[in-house]
């Protein structure tokens, strides 16, 4: 056969997989997720295959085969993510995307390829400019697609607020739980309506704010992480400390709360040290708790969720000396990331090894954090408006993460927005 015919031949053979929809979702799915955002340019066909839920689902199924950790040193002005592997390595680095004329953001979640974002957001008083500790912007943002989502301002607090977020059994279901202290109501003059903590939560399905009510407990800050961020999400449930009543440096009691809004309690382990931390090890509700005097870290693990019984899976001494301060833990399958005011360590929890990674002088040393990662394609958002009827493709010209906030709860209206809604509206 001529050549010609051999092209003829093969244009055949790859028109037969391009109708074949599921054999070209299962080839696609395979490439790294930077050849399948350059496959979308393709044609118009692979861009609305890549984008269906379908091939989503399909491509966060292998990729979370292949986690790893991503770390984000506190910083002032340049900001950056690292995606680190288990030996160290950094397999590659990004300028954060969404940190532009804002105060210094940090990450307090990772999930699915989703990032939850904080930051205090800028107050103008007497002609001065500082950050405003009684809110906090928030946003869902997604690294690899460079997309975010800023979420509603939620109710005014008079003292630091308090959020943590909660995935549901759905794709890009969650759900943000704020706890804030209302401000004062005045009811007449010199009397005030006594405020207590109360919650609200956001839903990814509705885009709005709904008020819970008062709640018994509040949310532990964590002294080593700007912000404050010291809860993790295992077996449906997120979790955080609550401080005991001797000692508010030291956990007391763990708090819980589901995507069905319901709230319960743990109890602790009977040594919890000022430096522990909850992490998910393996499906399981972990504690890792750092003893400084006796330079030793305990990992309690939680196997029976319907009966919490804490058992005692490993202790091992630290190599590092009681000078240093544990900033922030983190773990994958078996091993435990440990990060120390001077050092980054891979402790594997099964076979007791501590690996010390070449990160120090990469780094900045202030406030670090670590979570593992999922590269997805994942949107910021789970809900749709029935913009067509406008007579637009929005998703075709503008990221509609940012659109869906502006519409969902008054969020603030991109620029690009406002050009768009005057050409559709």
């Amino acid at each position: 056969m001529d050549e010609t015919g051999g092209e003829c031949v093969y244009r055949d053979k790859w028109y037969e997989v391009e109708c074949a929809e599921n054999v070209l979702v299962d080839i696609l799915s395979r490439l790294p997720i930077k050849s399948i955002l350059v496959c979308k340019s393709v044609c118009k066909h692979w861009c609305r295959l890549i984008s269906s839920q379908v091939f989503i689902d399909m491509q966060l199924l292998r990729s979370r085969k292949n986690s790893f950790y991503i770390v984000y040193p506190f910083m002032d002005v340049m900001m950056e993510l690292f995606f680190v592997k288990n030996s160290g390595e950094i397999a590659k680095r990004m300028n954060f995307p969404y940190c532009d004329n804002f105060s210094p953001i940090t990450i307090i979640c990772s999930f699915d390829g989703l990032l939850c974002c904080i930051n205090y957001p800028w107050k103008v008083e007497s002609g001065r400019v500082f950050d405003d500790e009684t809110d906090l912007e928030i946003r869902i943002c997604n690294p690899i697609t460079r997309k975010a989502l800023l979420i509603p301002r939620g109710s005014p607090s008079k003292e630091k607020p308090s959020i943590g977020v909660v995935f549901g059994p759905k794709i890009n279901e969650y759900k943000i739980f704020r706890f804030f202290s209302p401000k004062r109501i005045p009811l007449a003059k010199h009397r005030y309506r006594v405020s207590r903590l109360q919650c609200e939560v956001y839903s990814s399905i509705s885009g709005f704010w709904s008020v819970i009510g008062r709640v018994p407990y509040c949310p532990m800050r964590s002294s080593h992480s700007p912000l404050g961020s010291n809860h993790v999400f295992v077996n449906g449930k997120t979790h955080w400390f609550i401080a005991s009543d001797e000692d508010p440096m030291i956990p007391g009691l763990i708090f819980t709360v589901d995507i069905e809004e319901t709230f319960g309690t743990i109890k602790l382990p009977a040594d919890v040290t000022e430096h522990s931390y909850l992490v998910d090890l393996k499906g399981c509700l972990s504690l890792v708790a750092v003893y400084d005097e006796d330079e030793i870290m305990n990992i309690w693990t939680l196997e029976d969720k319907n009966e919490p019984e804490w058992e005692l899976k490993c202790s091992d001494n630290v190599p590092f000396s009681n000078d240093e301060c544990v900033e922030f833990v983190v773990a994958k399958e078996n091993d435990i990331f440990v990060i120390t005011s001077n050092h980054y360590y891979i402790f594997d929890s099964d076979h007791r090894v501590w690996t010390e990674l070449e990160l120090s002088n990469i780094f900045e040393t202030r406030s670090p954090v670590a979570f593992t990662y999922t590269e997805s394609l994942l949107y910021c958002k789970s809900f749709t408006y029935p913009l067509h009827l406008y007579g637009l493709d929005l998703c075709a010209i503008y990221d509609i993460n940012v659109v869906t906030a502006s519409f969902a709860g008054g969020g603030r209206i991109d620029p690009m927005m406002e050009y768009i809604s005057g050409r559709s509206m």
